[in-house]
C-alpha cells in the first residue's frame, strides 16, 4: 500500500480506535472494497498508485436495512447507506454558480436508465459536428438554421425534483458544474441506481 492510501486510511482507523465503537462507519473489512478510476472502472487500490480515484467505492458486505442517500455539496461526495451502515461513496459533480444544487430532503421520484434531457443538450450540424454544447432549450427553443437539437443523455437517471433535478452518470470535472443535477462517475451511478428504488429517500447537505 503506497503513501497516499496510507494517509487516507490511518486517521480513519485511529479515530475508530480512540472511539472504542464497534460500528465501523467505513464498512471496512466488511466486504470487499473496490475504488473506481476517472473512467468509471473498477480498479483495485492496490494498483491505483496515488492515481485516479481515490474516493469512490462500494463496499456493501452484509450491510442490511432501509436504504439512504446523502450529498454534501461542500465535499462533492455522495454517501449510500443501508440502514445505519455506510457501504459507498461517491465524487460528485453538483450545480454550478446560476444553477446550483437545491439543499433539502427529498425521495426518489423516478429511475430511468436511458434517460435523455428534453432541456439541455447540443446543437449539430447534420453530419453530427457539435456547435453549441451547453444550449438551454428554455432561452433559445428554436435551432438555428441548418442545425439539429439533440438532449444531453443523462444515464442512470434518478430523478429528486418535479423540476428536473437528479443524480445520473456525468462527467465529473472536480467542482461543480452542472445544471443542478448530481452527476457521478459512471460505474457509480450504476450501483446506486440498482439499489435505489421509488421512494428511497435522498438528504441534500448545504
Amino acid at each position: 500500500m503506497n503513501k497516499a492510501i496510507n494517509t487516507y486510511f490511518i486517521p480513519i482507523i485511529t479515530i475508530l480506535l480512540i472511539s472504542g465503537c464497534s460500528f465501523n462507519p467505513y464498512g471496512l473489512g466488511n466486504g470487499n472494497t473496490t475504488y473506481l478510476g476517472g473512467l468509471g472502472g473498477n480498479v483495485p487500490i492496490s494498483q491505483l498508485q496515488g492515481q485516479g480515484d481515490t474516493v469512490s467505492f462500494w463496499d456493501p458486505g452484509n450491510a442490511s436495512g432501509k436504504p439512504l442517500v446523502k450529498i454534501n455539496l461542500e465535499q462533492q461526495k455522495a454517501r449510500f447507506y443501508m440502514g445505519s451502515t455506510l457501504v459507498g461513496v461517491s465524487r460528485i459533480s453538483s450545480g454550478r454558480e446560476g444553477f446550483g444544487t437545491p439543499p433539502g430532503s427529498y425521495k426518489i421520484l423516478q429511475k430511468n436508465a436511458d434517460h435523455i434531457s428534453n432541456i439541455y443538450g447540443v446543437w449539430k450540424t447534420p453530419d453530427g459536428t457539435v456547435v453549441n454544447d451547453d444550449v438551454d432549450l428554455r432561452k433559445q427553443p428554436v435551432p438555428p438554421p441548418g442545425l439539429i437539437y439533440e438532449g444531453a443523455p443523462m444515464p442512470n437517471f434518478m430523478r429528486i425534483t418535479q423540476g428536473g433535478v437528479g443524480m445520473h452518470a456525468g462527467y465529473i470535472p472536480g467542482y461543480p458544474a452542472s445544471h443542478g443535477c448530481i452527476r457521478m462517475p459512471e460505474k457509480m451511478s450504476s450501483i446506486f441506481f440498482a439499489n435505489v428504488s421509488i421512494g428511497t429517500p435522498v438528504i441534500v447537505e448545504p
